[in-house]
């Protein structure tokens, strides 16, 4: 193929960008190009994303082009970025980013370049992969034009990916394309060249000067892809993982004593990071996944008779987590989804168990609150045994917890769940200090109304306050 027009959709928006563009890069007579993944993601026959950009590149001044396109398509909201020589063009339907075609200079403690302006080509060289150093023409004699000096249709045939120059140049000059080629190849589904998983495994070292927000980015794209273990089996084969995510990395491996073993935690881990995106779109339930286990690696302890157990190991990563979520700069509500989740995974199956009361549904939905669907998808998840009549069982055991759910009345009403009355006015009826008094106190009157011994009800609940402080304040 060597012309991208044919696969663009004329009633699409961003062919009616790219036409607008090309009409200001004749007025300004201006060279331009379409670059990078939106070039790819055509010949992929992948849709645009509206999570995606489209990126432009020009031979001429980056922000005046910038702002002529924006009145074209009336936009009105122009970002520039000076040191970098781009814009962004944002408030439309996608987001464009226009950069002057350019040469990049790093330095050894940075992934900051320098930059100076270039020919199209050298534009292209400085990309991290061929696959996304392809561009299509937006000048009107050759509109759609492919250019593609370094190969990357043929490696996009190959399914490979593969750096425009040495890898470790690559990589030294921005470290944190070692995680994007494994993001990619987990994404497309294509394969690492040799070369470029041994320069990864090499320097994997330069991620440290990476900032934690950037590797969490790729970590969250990569739990987006089709099949999410992909990428994390080559995090931990090339040693990236002990530097992105040591928590899981030390989860590998088996311990035999006395002839009894365990399983692996990291396989397990993976493979229900994948039965969570086969059940489920959603990031965050994959994330959970991914976490879940984090605490069984420390918790783990043998006993002659009963084995291995990971007693506690629930509480225990719920308490991890926060570190981890502070270093990974997770935003406050992931960090106490991923918490809850954790926390709570084990008690769906442990009521599986067992006879289901109304009152210990009751106490599950009022812990999960709204995160109780996706806890329940984690709980499917979890299910990794290759046995077939346990999967049915416990899958059966799920559907019983879930028809019980159900049954349960008001359950929505449940998963917003306060005691009528607060620890403060507990505080101030009773003469108490903040303390754990004041805690056990409104702890029994959440217990007794999802007990059913009273009513979700203020008097009721005051009542039974009144009735209850002088056996714990004694």
């Amino acid at each position: 193929m060597s012309n991208i027009t044919n696969l663009l959709d004329t009633s699409k928006t961003d062919l009616k960008i790219f036409k607008a563009a090309s009409k200001v890069a004749e007025q300004l007579n201006y060279k331009a190009f379409i670059v990078g993944g939106y070039v790819r993601d055509r010949l992929l026959n992948k849709p645009l994303s509206k999570n995606n950009d489209i990126d432009i590149t020009v031979d001429g001044n980056y922000l005046k082009f910038s702002q002529a396109l924006a009145k074209e398509i009336d936009i009105n909201d122009v970002v520039p970025f000076e040191q970098f020589r781009t814009a962004k063009i944002m408030g439309g339907e996608v987001q464009i980013e226009v950069a002057q075609t350019r040469k990049e200079a790093y330095f050894e403690q940075s992934r900051k370049p320098t930059v100076e302006k270039a020919t199209l080509e050298d534009d292209l060289t400085r990309r991290d992969f061929t696959i996304n150093a392809i561009a299509a023409s937006l000048n009107k004699k050759d509109f759609g034009k492919l250019i593609d000096p370094l190969g990357g249709i043929r490696d996009l045939n190959k399914g490979l990916i593969i750096t425009p120059l040495d890898p470790d140049e690559t990589f030294s000059d921005d470290p944190l394309r070692m995680l994007r080629a494994i993001r990619f190849a987990a994404q497309l589904d294509f394969q690492i060249a040799p070369n470029i998983i041994e320069s990864i495994t090499r320097i994997k070292d330069r991620i440290k000067i990476i900032s934690w927000e950037r590797i969490t980015e790729e970590i969250i794209k990569t739990l987006k892809t089709e099949k999410p273990s992909t990428g994390f089996y080559i995090f931990k084969s090339t040693g990236l993982l002990s530097y992105i995510f040591p928590e899981l990395d030390i989860m590998s491996g088996v311990e035999v004593i006395n002839g009894m073993g365990h399983k692996d935690v990291f396989i397990h881990t993976l493979q229900v990071v994948d039965n969570a995106a086969k059940l489920s779109d959603k990031m965050e339930v994959r994330f959970a996944a991914l976490v879940h286990d984090i605490a069984k690696p420390p918790t783990k302890k043998f006993d002659k008779v009963k084995g291995w157990s990971y007693h506690g190991h629930e509480e225990i990563g719920r308490r991890m987590l926060r570190d981890v979520s502070s270093r990974m700069k997770l935003s406050n509500k992931l960090k106490y989804y991923l918490m809850n989740l954790t926390k709570l995974h084990l008690r769906p199956i442990a009521l599986a168990k067992k006879n289901i009361t109304d009152s210990a549904i009751r106490r599950l939905i009022v812990d999960a609150g709204d995160d109780v669907d996706d806890l329940m998808i984690l709980c499917r998840a979890d299910i990794t045994t290759k046995n077939e009549f346990k999967i049915k069982k416990y899958l059966a055991n799920f559907e019983r917890v879930e028809e019980s759910m159900k049954n349960v009345k008001l359950r929505d009403e449940l998963k917003n769940f306060q005691p009528p009355i607060s620890g403060l006015e507990i505080m101030e009826v009773l003469n108490l200090k903040a303390g754990k008094e004041v805690g056990i106190i409104k702890n029994n009157i959440k217990d007794a109304i999802l007990d059913g011994k009273i009513k979700n009800d203020y008097k009721e609940a005051f009542d039974y306050m009144m009735s209850i402080k002088d056996q714990i304040l004694s």
